[in-house]
């Protein structure tokens, strides 16, 4: 298992990353965690853990550049779930799928059954909601 590498959060919203000593910026982050490194983002000043924010705003910002159009129906299914969270409508459909995406390999693996299987559970889905 690789170091968790710490990123703090100052007041004036830059985000440190103590490892290589130096600012980074929300796409750099995305960088680090696709190389396969772990990161704990901390507030400087309370010392809170804001990893889940932040990263909530990481996907948040390449979303909002994404060039392909969003999928608004995914979203009410989202906003309609149980908990009307993403990381709920995931591990709702997790559940429902019998499947645990904590690995990438995980989630190869599980392709092959999703791309069967997905269509028909999110259909359900809608119905429920």
């Amino acid at each position: 298992m690789k170091d968790v590498r710490i990123i703090k959060r100052y007041q004036n919203r830059k985000l440190y990353d103590t490892f290589q000593s130096c600012y980074v910026t929300l796409e750099e982050i995305a960088q680090i965690i696709r190389e396969g490194h772990e990161i704990q983002v901390i507030d400087n000043k309370s010392k809170n853990d804001i990893t889940y924010m932040t990263q909530i705003q990481l996907l948040f910002d390449q979303e909002r550049k994404s060039l392909k159009p969003g999928n608004v129906e995914l979203l009410k299914r989202v906003i309609r779930s149980e908990e009307g969270t993403l990381t709920g409508y995931i591990q709702a459909l997790e559940g429902k799928l019998n499947l645990t995406f904590e690995t990438p390999a995980a989630v190869e693996t599980a392709m092959p059954f999703m791309a069967t299987n997905l269509n028909s559970s999110m259909e359900n889905s809608t119905t429920l909601n």
